[in-house]
């Protein structure tokens, strides 16, 4: 039986295509017309990305795009954050699979991480070649990525044997790290200041929007408890912010925030530009995601919170611990949609004069040397945050999947 089951699932699969695509005579005539306009656009994109394209306008502004001007001399912190990023990253996916349900070597590695692997592999061996950077990055990259794959294969293996104790504490190491990553940044503790004005590119884009999505998503569930509060000022208070907030533009509050900002505060105590702009981020997505979170409280029924009152919780505890769990539960597609939105939405920094990745592929396409570049830099600021984007879907597809309580890996735990 073992060896006619991909057989039959072959069989299937070709019985559903040719059903789904070649279901009747015109079904068939479109899925032809349409495979061969596909094909003619794959092949003529690759045509252009393999002969015509000139891709010597990133390799030459790989620095400035991955970090802006960033000061060359104290680059090293950013090589020892990605360096602890990578080991906290493969530790965290191998502790993941240490724990899938059903024990076995092949449990640790299932289909889906090869795939990710050998993406990550081809990744780390092509990029620094087709970039045509200097053997030292090079050997960097591949130190990084062969840190990845050992840590996860580190911890899918022998996860199992950490105290139960310890484990649980891990996932303070993300919070840890990012306090980390911001001292190496911006410096402080015997480091070098370097002044966030110097900070650009994907570096920039990459700590406004987890710093705006980390202090959003609290934020965020305060307004939504705030506006179904019985207290008439605190919900009043929370429905003027987040119908001002959502009635305004982004890009309105941006300039709002990097020019009267400046004037209502003293000297002092404003902040930089940098940190207005991340702050007005964070008001902004905190609007929305409060109208999330309040419709997953809408969705939990009132019986719930009667329930945990009648057995003696206080109202702070009946929330947190019943209420808000399940809430966030429902909440959690349009929340993590949000998260996607803010990302996209910081290429409107370029606009205020920072430059993110999209202010700094606007600085170098203006160069006399790269006129006409415009289609190599675009379509690689696309991919990156494709891939950024893709990322936070598939982490919440996983999260939804591992707090569904009609989950067989939920019955289980």
């Amino acid at each position: 039986m073992a060896s006619t089951a991909p057989l039959v699932v072959q069989a299937s699969l070709l019985r559903r295509l040719q059903k789904e695509l070649f279901g009747s005579r015109v079904d068939g005539l479109l899925s032809i017309a349409l495979l061969a306009a596909l094909l003619a656009a794959g092949l003529g994109f690759f045509r252009w990305a393999l002969f015509q394209a000139q891709w010597a306008v990133l390799g030459a502004n790989s620095t400035l795009f991955a970090v802006g001007r960033y000061p060359v001399e104290q680059q090293w912190r950013l090589w020892l954050l990605i360096g602890l990023l990578a080991l906290a990253t493969g530790l965290s996916w191998g502790l993941l699979r240490a724990f899938p349900g059903s024990g076995g070597v092949r449990a640790l590695w299932p289909r889906n991480d090869h795939w990710a692997a050998a993406i990550l592999a081809v990744l780390a061996l092509w990029l620094p070649m087709a970039l045509h950077l200097t053997p030292a990055i090079k050997v960097r990259w591949w130190g990084i990525f062969a840190l990845l794959l050992l840590a996860r294969w580190a911890a899918g293996r022998y996860g199992k044997a950490i105290p139960q104790t310890y484990r649980r504490l891990f996932p303070l190491l993300w919070p840890l790290l990012y306090l980390v990553g911001m001292v190496l940044i911006s410096g402080g503790l015997g480091l070098v200041q370097v002044p966030p004005s110097e900070w650009g590119g994907l570096l920039l884009t990459v700590l406004m929007a987890t710093f705006a999505i980390l202090l959003c998503f609290p934020l965020g569930v305060l307004l939504a408890l705030g506006r179904r509060s019985e207290l008439p000022l605190l919900r009043w208070g929370s429905v003027i912010y987040i119908e001002f907030i959502r009635g305004a533009p982004l890009i309105t509050l941006l300039f709002l925030g990097q020019n009267i900002l400046g004037f209502l505060l003293p000297g002092g105590f404003s902040p930089d530009r940098v940190w207005r702009a991340a702050w007005v981020l964070t008001f902004f997505a905190a609007a929305y995601v409060a109208e999330a979170v309040r419709s997953g409280l809408v969705a939990v029924p009132a019986g719930q919170l009667e329930a945990a009152r009648s057995l003696g919780l206080p109202m702070p505890l009946a929330l947190v611990h019943v209420v808000l769990p399940q809430a966030l539960r429902v909440a959690l597609p349009a929340t993590v949609g949000q998260f996607i939105s803010l990302l996209q939405d910081t290429t409107l920094l370029s606009l205020v004069g920072l430059l993110d990745l999209l202010g700094t592929a606007r600085t170098v396409m203006a160069n006399p040397m790269f006129l006409g570049k415009n289609a190599e830099v675009y379509l690689v600021l696309a991919i990156l945050f494709w891939s950024c984007c893709v990322a936070l879907g598939l982490g919440s597809r996983g999260l939804e999947t591992r707090l569904n309580p009609h989950s067989p890996s939920a019955q289980k735990a």
